[in-house]
């Protein structure tokens, strides 16, 4: 362990829910590799994104700050770049010794102020890339590859692990592309699962009546699955639960090829470690940049703050720090990352961060004052694609509050639809599937007048302030 410091290797991936991990219970595929790293760390059962969307979500896991602050609120205005001089954990680790290096996804503008900083190597794809002969960006211009998009971000970290200085500390950040849509699997999982039905969520079905509008106006269905996606025409004379079901197996056969192929080169990672000898002194990360939504509710995508599009997968292991086959209930989110991987290599976080470090929850150890809510922010309003509304809320361990203000960011050039606010609330113990929302009920009153005053004192811990009770806009700070 280089001057006492551990290594650190971050393999982040684009819309990996936890359900598709077969550490977290999965009862559609499985995932050895992420299983051993759970089985030799802790897997994080309420770990959560703050903005279920890939640009901002990233983000977060740099600068460990909402939204708001960091300024990547949505993908579709113009001016979403991130300002790449910004404080954020790895120029942080760079200027106390540690070598940085990033490969795969960056998606956070491309250009002189926005390319990546505070890393001695950077290879990042173009916006979400390709997952065939991948071209990738580079501080000498571009680069294009032979070969599938998984294994050749995988070759890229493990060549700069070869050529790294021995003698100081490393984070290397892996952001895959995958399983982001539309799925392509590599050639060698192209017939996975050909020949058997994978299991459909029970909600596949639900008609989201007494849900709020915007659950039901959202084109996230498995009707609005393309041919793209599909990969094959519809057969004729099927009903409409048929079809819904015939489009599912497309669908989620597909996600779970290109999962595999991810699953692999976590193991290639894995093994590379053990052979090197760095396994020891090496901090190892899994999660993604959001969850998504694997036909419940029969939809696809993310971006709502239902738990399948909120939830995350977070598994970490320390070897001599985490116990082995831990878990932990407590609520994280992703504004933590990088306040966590600055702690473990004994560096303080920036003033400006918003999370806290999980470094105690790693070692089994709970905080008195550790959080007992995570607020959540989705500022894209009806994008062309999902018209999927603008909504914030809280969410504790027994219960989530979600309002629709019926507008977005209200930043300059946001030209909105706007519509009549709505509310949702649900009981997560009695109804974790989130079929009935519970706002009007009486018997639910207090938990409301609770759970708005929650949502209004993180709004101010925070610094974000959209209107949820005022009836009049005002914008986020920055």
């Amino acid at each position: 362990m280089p001057n006492g410091r551990p290594n650190i290797l971050v393999i982040m991936t684009d819309d990996h829910a936890a359900p598709a991990i077969s550490a977290y219970g999965s009862a559609i595929n499985r995932t050895p590799a992420v299983d051993r790293l759970a089985a030799e760390g802790v897997r994080f059962d309420n770990a959560f994104c703050t903005n279920a969307i890939c640009s901002p979500a990233r983000a977060t896991l740099l600068t460990g700050t909402y939204s708001h602050v960091h300024g990547m609120t949505t993908l579709e205005q113009p001016h979403q770049k991130f300002r790449a001089d910004q404080p954020a954990f790895p120029g942080m680790l760079q200027e106390a010794g540690y070598q940085t290096a990033i490969v795969g996804k960056w998606h956070l503008g491309h250009g002189p102020a926005h390319d990546p900083r505070g890393f001695d190597y950077w290879e990042v794809l173009p916006e979400h890339g390709r997952y065939r002969d991948p071209a990738f960006l580079t501080a000498a211009g571009e680069r294009t590859y032979s070969g599938y998009v998984t294994d050749v971000i995988t070759d890229l970290g493990l060549a700069w692990l070869d050529r790294r200085q021995r003698d100081l500390p490393f984070c290397l950040l892996v952001q895959h592309k995958a399983p982001h849509r539309a799925f392509e699997p590599a050639d060698r999982h192209r017939r996975l699962y050909e020949d058997e039905d994978v299991p459909a969520p029970a909600t596949l079905h639900d008609d989201l009546s007494g849900r709020a509008s915007p659950a039901r106006e959202a084109r996230m269905r498995m009707s609005d699955l393309t041919p793209e996606d599909l990969k094959a025409p519809v057969p004729e004379g099927l009903s409409e639960e048929q079809e819904s079901e015939w489009r599912y197996q497309r669908y989620i056969k597909d996600y779970l090829r290109v999962v595999a192929a991810l699953d692999e080169n976590v193991g290639r990672v894995l093994h590379y470690l053990d052979v090197a000898g760095l396994a020891d002194d090496t901090v190892v990360v899994y999660t993604s940049d959001h969850g998504f939504f694997l036909g419940e509710h029969g939809w696809f995508d993310k971006r709502f703050m239902y738990e399948p599009a909120l939830r995350i997968p977070l598994v970490v292991r320390h070897p001599g720090v985490t116990p082995a086959g831990g878990s932990s209930s407590d609520l994280v989110a992703n504004v933590d990352f990088a306040p966590t991987i600055l702690d473990l290599a004994g560096v303080g976080p920036h003033p400006r961060m918003q999370g806290r470090s999980l470094a105690p929850l790693l070692r089994g150890e709970r905080p008195g004052d550790w959080r007992d809510a995570v607020y959540y922010r989705y500022f894209e309003h009806l994008d062309a694609n999902h018209n999927v509304a603008a909504c914030y809320g809280v969410r504790t361990r027994t219960h989530k509050l979600i309002h629709y203000p019926g507008h977005g960011s209200g930043q300059p050039g946001a030209a909105e639809e706007r519509r009549e606010p709505e509310w949702e609330l649900f009981d997560l113990e009695n109804d974790p599937d989130e079929l009935c929302n519970r706002y009007a009920d009486p018997a639910f009153a207090g938990v409301v007048a609770e759970l708005t005053a929650r949502l209004e004192a993180l709004q101010k811990e925070y610094g974000d302030v959209p209107d949820h009770l005022a009836g009049h806009s005002t914008d986020a700070a920055t």
